[in-house]
């Protein structure tokens, strides 16, 4: 397997003190992550070398469609903040590993992570070939708060406190 550390990425659907559920189904611990095109190049290339590798290896060369790879292209993706990036998504039966800057334990109650802040990251790639069909997946191993960030999808709301009228004890 081929772990790869992701520096100062962002975070988006992130699941890691709770498991993801699907359809009412609880699935993995997961975490998307957003690897900008230019100032993450080299880690692109990383990924995509391993990835490569995996599939002339694990795969013995298999053609697999876009769909079937643990990185996209977020350019394709209609998500906020996708664009300009390629995302990768990892997930995990066990608890990845959650800490703060100064490598302590995170806690949910800490609220210290969120969709759209900062973090590092160790991933491991995989290659899946079973009666599901081949594909290369992503293992969330860890994940490091490492700074804060504009959240996503946080338009807030329109409601505020003088919407609302005093109300009197006399109903």
């Amino acid at each position: 397997m081929s772990q790869i550390k992701l520096k100062n990425v962002r975070l988006s659907f992130p699941s890691l003190f709770h498991k993801a559920s699907f359809q009412g189904n609880e699935t993995k611990y997961e975490a998307t992550f957003l690897l900008n095109k230019k100032t993450h190049a080299e880690t692109i290339a990383e990924i995509q070398s391993a990835i490569a590798e995996k599939v002339k290896t694990d795969l013995k060369g298999a053609k697999l469609g876009s769909d079937k790879i643990c990185l996209k292209d977020g350019d394709e993706i209609d998500y906020d903040g996708y664009a300009g990036h390629f995302s990768i998504k990892g997930a995990n039966g066990k608890r990845p590993l959650v800490i703060g800057k100064d490598k302590s334990p995170v806690t949910e109650d800490d609220n210290v992570f969120y969709a759209g802040c900062y973090v590092n990251a160790i991933i491991e790639l995989w290659a899946q070939d079973n009666g599901f069909g081949k594909r290369i997946n992503c293992n969330l191993l860890a994940v490091q708060f490492s700074g804060d960030g504009e959240p996503f999808g946080d338009g807030g709301t329109s409601v505020g406190v003088d919407d609302f009228d005093i109300v009197d004890d006399d109903f």
